[in-house]
């Protein structure tokens, strides 16, 4: 499919009817659709088999388009300035008058919030007059989506429209801050947490207390591609894959490059595409090498230690 107009039409098309979608991010892919219905919503959880206690995170164009539905603070409009649009979703308190259907919130007053920074997105967020409640567009906690490839693989013709966006820059889901009670990060992602906590610390008008929050994504087992895997590795035994942070020049049919300098961002938009590609390949088991624990190999540690959860 074309990058034009005439398949954002379509997308359109689709949403208005109460469909479900696909649509390039950043990130990863999304299962998206109208965040105000109940009945497309309801689509997302059934496509997903996604449990109706896990909230979705709801895509805005911009802050103004925010405002009818959440509750904004100082630190919130710190952090998007500096970091939206981009890889970073919010928690926020949600507005009594929001229209943002209770299926995406589970019932409750805080909503995950994020601004993506995909140009197609961007594109479609700004020609409808409602936001998207769009999770990663694959079944509950199987590996994420970078291309739409990988969301075929995930449904096939049980989703009616892919907006081929090409695979995703970063490949890891978006970091969620919560700003509701005192500013904490709740999930690791594309932004260095070391950047997002400066910018919590520097905050005049932070607020007090702890605030219990259900997140998106929180399961323990996530981003698995269901095969047993071994973390901080040093070796492979025999018909193990092994996952590596760097290319070698000796060359291993059961190898795998996250990168081929040691280049961490590279290694993360990698990640879950060699995941998938070691599944379709049929290997068993998994090793994997030690992940530098800084920036987004925070983020990458994170996914493959969920990932290999049992």
């Amino acid at each position: 499919m074309k990058n034009d107009d005439s398949n954002i039409k379509k997308t359109i098309k689709y949403l208005n009817n109460d469909e479900c979608v696909a649509i390039p991010t950043e990130t990863v892919y999304g299962l998206a659709a109208n965040a105000y219905s109940k009945k497309a919503v309801s689509k997302i959880f059934k496509l997903k088999k996604r449990p109706s206690n896990n909230p979705l995170i709801v895509h805005y164009h911009n802050i103004n388009q925010l405002k009818k539905d959440c509750e904004l603070n100082d630190v919130f409009k710190r952090l998007y300035k500096k970091f939206c649009p981009g890889a970073i979703s919010f928690v926020l308190k949600k507005k009594k008058t929001s229209r943002i259907s209770r299926n995406v919130t589970n019932d409750s007053n805080l909503v995950a919030v994020r601004f993506p920074s995909h140009h197609l997105t961007r594109k479609l967020l700004k020609k409808i007059d409602y936001p998207l409640a769009a999770p990663s567009a694959n079944i509950s906690s199987s590996i994420s989506p970078v291309s739409k490839h990988d969301v075929i693989d995930e449904f096939g013709n049980k989703i009616k429209f892919v907006l081929e966006g090409g695979s995703s820059k970063v490949g890891l889901e978006s970091t969620i801050v919560n700003l509701v009670g005192n500013p904490n990060i709740l999930r690791l992602g594309g932004i260095d947490s070391k950047l997002i906590y400066k910018f919590i610390k520097s905050s005049k008008n932070k607020q007090k207390g702890k605030v219990n929050v259900r997140m998106p994504g929180s399961s323990k087992l996530h981003y698995s591609p269901d095969i047993p895997m071994r973390l901080n590795a040093k070796k492979n035994n025999h018909g193990e894959a092994f996952i590596l942070i760097k290319k070698r020049k000796k060359i291993n049919k059961n190898h795998f490059y996250l990168s081929k300098t040691k280049n961490l961002r590279e290694a993360a938009k990698n990640l879950y595409k060699i995941l998938r590609k070691i599944k379709k390949k049929g290997y068993k088991k998994i090793a994997v090498e030690k992940i530098p624990n800084i920036q987004i190999g925070e983020a990458i540690n994170d996914r493959l230690l969920r990932a290999s959860k049992k």
